[in-house]
């Protein structure tokens, strides 16, 4: 094939941010181009899968012709005429940021750490994304907005609460998205969806201008179709920012993507069905271990008998409920625009506990951070599966224990990636998490890309064509 021969819509909406920026480095594609192919494949395939709450094509179309100019004029950003997608709880400057509620409609007047960094990179920012009602949920079926739909298969969950924004980056409406994560809100949506997803250190990404679910919890998460991805991003989006309480001001750099293949300390939970791991899941993962014998050479058992999965992650949410009760406060006292009554009564049962019950989940968040400092000193990384199921109808029940298995990463404040790992018996995707120590993000990386090769389980991307 000619090397200048044009590129065809489909290949564009499938290709990774990392292939992306090598085409419009060479002049194949233009940024007008690229988002002229995005904003037509929204308008076609948004309306059913409700990925994108608040779009505005008029703005996407002046930021890609600022970016066309800027790469004329030889001055140009990291993700220079990327189209990247927002969750709906970060603010954006002259949009509202209605973080998945009725009555937030006033546009806000300054942007999030996140976002402004977005901007100076010249990303493209396509629009806003559809999440869980205030992120309290997994689902993204939302009462206001309507549910997202997963790519793979009309009326299943996308996962949530960054649901909207992972079936956005599957579905080829976004190269790439920032999300939140909390408990695992962009780990869940992504292993459901099949794409690839990382919630960074704690506070190695500015939380300042993100709707808080809680604060101690709470980290900007990166969703992409390649781990090479997602390294990108985080390289653009971290850092130390002083207006942020937790922002981590590191003493060293990160860890060296450093370790000798062959010679990794792989650590494995002793028996998953015995936490809730459904069956079809465990035989995916363990098949994708069977893959991996020299990414993942040396594997060791590690004991978790102390940590009780489901009750820990309730733990989690308690201090969520609790935060939001502040944060939320005007929302639920809104009659005009009405919150729904589960997330009315989710918030009613963290009023109805004392200071004492608060403190209690509250040192849980110490005991993961314990928890965490001994499994890395005998392993280097811990290997599960990302969810204990794959995505579930949407007119059914949520299963309570979709952020088992993500919420460890969140309590000790340790980075996770995950990536696709195979497909269930019914054709959904289901996610590979790996954990590592705190400021291992590029390893994790590293390794996430190694195994990405060798498992070759990524869906054709985009999912819906």
């Amino acid at each position: 094939m000619n090397s200048m021969s044009p590129i065809a819509d489909l290949d564009l909406r499938r290709a990774s941010l990392c292939q992306l920026l090598h085409w419009l480095a060479m002049g194949r594609v233009q940024p007008q181009a690229l988002a002229d192919v995005y904003q037509d494949a929204i308008e076609r395939i948004n309306p059913e899968l409700n990925a994108y709450i608040d779009l505005r094509s008029g703005l996407l179309q002046d930021q890609a012709h600022m970016a066309d100019r800027r790469r004329r004029d030889g001055v140009i950003g990291r993700l220079d005429g990327i189209p990247i997608a927002l969750k709906d709880n970060f603010d954006m400057a002259g949009w509202p940021t209605r973080a998945g509620l009725p009555g937030r409609q006033r546009p806000v007047h300054s942007d999030a750490h996140v976002v402004a960094r977005l901007r100076a990179s010249g990303a493209v920012l396509v629009g806003k994304t559809n999440m869980d009602e205030g992120a309290l949920g997994a689902a993204t079926n939302n009462p206001h907005f309507g549910a997202t739909h997963n790519p793979h298969r009309h009326g299943y969950s996308a996962g949530g609460s960054s649901g909207g924004a992972a079936a956005a980056v599957a579905a080829g409406l976004a190269v790439a998205a920032v999300g939140s994560d909390s408990l695992g809100s962009v780990r869940i949506p992504a292993s459901y969806c099949g794409v690839y997803a990382l919630k960074p250190t704690h506070g190695e990404i500015s939380c300042r201008g993100l709707v808080p679910a809680a604060r101690r919890l709470d980290a900007v998460g990166l969703l992409a179709r390649s781990a090479e991805d997602l390294t990108v991003l985080l390289q653009v989006l971290a850092g130390y920012d002083a207006d942020d309480a937790r922002s981590r001001r590191r003493r060293i750099a990160f860890a060296l993507p450093d370790w000798e293949p062959g010679k990794l300390r792989a650590g494995l939970l002793p028996d998953l069905a015995a936490i809730g791991v459904q069956p079809e899941v465990i035989e995916v993962f363990e098949s994708a271990l069977a893959k991996l014998p020299h990414a993942l050479g040396d594997r060791r058992t590690v004991d978790f008998a102390d940590w009780d999965f489901g009750r820990i992650r309730r733990a989690g949410l308690l201090l969520m409920e609790a935060e939001m009760l502040g944060t939320f406060a005007a929302d639920l006292a809104d009659a005009e625009h009405p919150v729904s009554a589960r997330f009315k009564g989710m918030l009613g049962y963290a009023a109805g506990k004392s200071a004492a019950d608060y403190a209690v989940a509250d040192r849980v968040l110490d005991a993961a951070t314990l928890k965490m400092r001994r499994l890395f000193s005998q392993v280097d990384v811990l290997v599960m599966p990302t969810t204990p199921q794959g995505a579930f109808p949407l007119d059914g029940p949520a299963p309570d224990s979709q952020a088992d298995l993500t919420s460890f990463a969140s309590l000790a404040g340790c980075p996770a990636v995950t990536l696709p790992m195979g497909t269930l018996p019914n054709g959904l995707p289901v996610g590979l998490q790996l954990v590592g120590a705190r400021g291992s993000d590029l390893r994790l990386l590293e390794l996430a890309a190694v195994c990405a090769a060798t498992l070759d389980a990524e869906p054709v991307y985009p999912v819906v064509a």
